[in-house]
């Protein structure tokens, strides 16, 4: 795998991020502030959706960036599963909500945490801190 900092030469050797978030708009701004930086994105508002697409997919995400509060199912929920099928898995958990200390009593915590808002920056050097991992 190329350096965190090195583009890589096919897209299908990008990383792959699944982006979830309950707020179509936060994942709108989420992609775009990754676009060009040499990833593959999918994005999810349904934390369930993101779920089955990751049981049914033969590409696993290289990361998983969640919101925490969803409605039907939590970020942290989500980790969870993900992480039971897929243990190496990388996690980032944001919210607007909550604080990191949501993780203390998470049977899984996420690897990062981000609180919204974040600058464009730190999400990007947050997942290549993830990546390099």
């Amino acid at each position: 795998m190329p350096p965190a900092n090195q583009k890589k030469s096919r897209p299908d050797e990008e990383p792959l991020l699944y982006l979830v978030d309950d707020q179509e708009v936060a994942l709108d701004v989420a992609e775009a502030m990754l676009e060009g930086e040499g990833f593959r994105i999918k994005k999810f508002v349904d934390p369930e959706e993101a779920w089955k697409s990751f049981q049914r997919e033969k590409a696993k995400p290289d990361v998983l960036i969640t919101d925490y509060a969803m409605g039907k199912m939590n970020g942290l929920e989500l980790i969870e599963k993900c992480k039971g099928k897929y243990p190496s898995l990388k996690t980032l958990l944001i919210s607007g909500v909550a604080s990191a200390e949501v993780q203390f009593s998470a049977s899984v915590p996420a690897d990062r945490f981000l609180a919204k808002p974040y600058p464009g920056p730190t999400l990007l050097e947050t997942i290549r801190e993830l990546l390099a991992a």
